[in-house]
């Protein structure tokens, strides 16, 4: 389905790059695809008339709306996507792709794209742990909490005690 015919989808903003954004995010994750560029009809405060104004792409098969609405909001960590990575590699590739793309490393498996928008790449053994509680989730949590990308073998180390 296309991000333009869902009832619902995630609207995100941006100072001018919807376009350039949804199309890294579709070359970057599988399922992800760019839809229609809907262009401005008329002079807007942080752009021209005929300038990119909405783009409708999906991501890892969630319908979402980029929107070019200027400076006025910024992304913030209270948005993420949340990726669940099968292992290194697939945790690895896409945490490198987003951060190696002019993006930021931060905590416990967060980083942010260019554009300001965060994303979570957090392996499977990590959120089974986690989900599990206990002994195994307090190993994998302490494990996890002075990581930047997570580092699968430690928690599954740690997992195991």
């Amino acid at each position: 389905m296309m991000a333009a015919n869902a009832k619902n989808r995630v609207c995100l903003w941006y100072e001018k790059d919807a376009e350039e954004a949804a199309r890294f995010y579709s070359e970057t994750f599988p399922n992800s695809s760019v839809g229609a560029v809907h262009y401005a009809p008329s002079d807007f405060p942080s752009g021209k008339k005929g300038d990119p104004l909405v783009v409708d792409f999906t991501v890892m098969g969630i319908p979402c709306m980029g929107l070019n609405g200027g400076p006025e909001f910024v992304p913030n960590e209270a948005f993420s996507f949340q990726v669940a990575t099968e292992d290194q590699a697939e945790t690895d590739r896409y945490w490198n792709a987003i951060v190696g793309n002019g993006g930021q490393e931060s905590a416990c498996g967060w980083c942010k794209d260019k554009w300001g928008i965060s994303w979570q790449i957090t392996p499977k053994v990590l959120i089974g742990a986690l989900n599990e509680g206990g002994d195994k989730a307090k190993r994998a949590f302490d494990a996890m909490m002075p990581m930047q990308k997570i580092d699968v073998a430690a928690i599954e180390k740690a997992v195991r005690g």
